[in-house]
C-alpha cells in the first residue's frame, strides 16, 4: 500500500480543498497550541496518514527516502532510533518483510525500535525501552539482534526551545551521537539515515560520515513541511 509512487503524496496533490477546518473554540488553549492544532487538522499528510493507518505523517518521509536511496530491502535488519510512535517502523516492517508470510519466497527481515517510552506493538517489529546513549546500549542491542544490522535510522529531534540556533546545535549533537552508535552496530556496507536541521554547523557531521561511508547525501522529502528547515542525511556503504 505504501509502495505507490511518491508523487502521489506531493502536497500540491493533497491540498485541493476549497474549505479549511477551523477550531470551534480556543478556550483554555494557548495561541501556539491552537495554531499547531489548526495546522494538523489541515495538513494533507496527517489526513492521508490517518486514512492509510500510519501512526504518523513522517511515514511518508521514510517512504520517499527509501524510494530514492533503496535501503529497506527484503531480509534487511533495521534499528529505528527514537521510534515512537512507530510510523517509520511500520514502513520498515513492510519493506523488509519483517512480518513474513509474503509471496515470492522473499527473505524475512527484522525491525527493532528503541525509545525512552513504550510503543504500541506492531506485528513484525520489536520495541524496547532503551536509551541508546547509555553505556552498554549497543551490546544490549546486539544481543537482541543476534549480531549487527544493515540499517540504522533516526527521525529523532530534541524538544524545541524556540531558538533556531540552539535547536540546530542540539539536533546536530543528537545526530552525531546516533552516528557514533551506528558505527558500533552496522554491518559493512550498511546504511545510516537521520534527520538534521539546515543551519551551517553540520559540516563536522558530514566530515565524520564521509570518513566512514562510501556515499553521503542530503535530501528534503516533499512530505517535509515547506517552512521546516529539516532535511535528512543518508549515508550508504559503511566502512568499519
Amino acid at each position: 500500500m505504501e509502495g505507490l509512487l511518491v508523487k502521489t503524496y506531493r502536497e500540491s496533490d493533497l491540498t485541493r480543498r476549497d474549505l479549511k477546518i477551523k477550531l470551534k473554540s480556543a478556550k483554555r488553549r494557548k495561541l501556539s497550541s491552537s495554531r499547531w492544532l489548526v495546522r494538523q487538522l489541515n495538513d494533507p499528510f496527517v489526513q492521508e496518514a490517518k486514512a492509510r493507518g500510519y501512526r504518523s505523517r513522517s511515514a511518508f518521509k521514510i517512504i520517499e527516502l527509501d524510494n530514492k536511496f533503496k535501503f529497506l530491502s527484503p531480509g534487511a535488519s533495521v534499528v529505528d532510533l527514537g521510534c515512537a510512535p512507530g510510523g517509520w517502523s511500520q514502513i520498515a516492517v513492510n519493506r523488509t518483510n519483517a512480518s513474513g508470510g509474503q509471496e515470492n519466497n522473499e527473505l524475512q527481515g527484522s525491525v527493532v525500535g528503541i525509545d525512552l517510552k513504550p510503543v504500541v506493538p506492531i506485528d513484525g517489529a520489536r520495541f524496547e525501552i532503551l536509551n541508546f546513549m547509555e553505556d552498554g546500549a549497543e551490546e544490549k542491542l546486539k544481543s537482541l539482534l543476534n549480531g549487527r544490522v544493515d540499517v540504522v535510522m533516526s527521525d529523532m529531534a530534541p524538544s524545541s526551545t524556540g531558538h533556531k540556533k540552539t535547536d540546530h546545535l542540539r539536533i546536530i549533537a543528537l545526530c552525531e551521537e546516533a552516528a557514533a552508535f551506528a558505527f558500533e552496530i552496522l554491518n559493512q556496507g550498511g546504511t545510516f539515515v537521520a534527520k538534521v536541521l539546515a543551519g551551517g554547523v553540520e559540516s563536522n557531521l558530514q566530515k565524520i560520515l564521509k570518513k566512514n561511508f562510501k556515499l553521503v547525501s542530503n535530501f528534503k522529502p516533499d512530505s517535509s513541511r515547506k517552512d521546516s528547515s529539516e532535511k535528512f542525511v543518508v549515508a550508504k556503504g559503511f566502512r568499519p
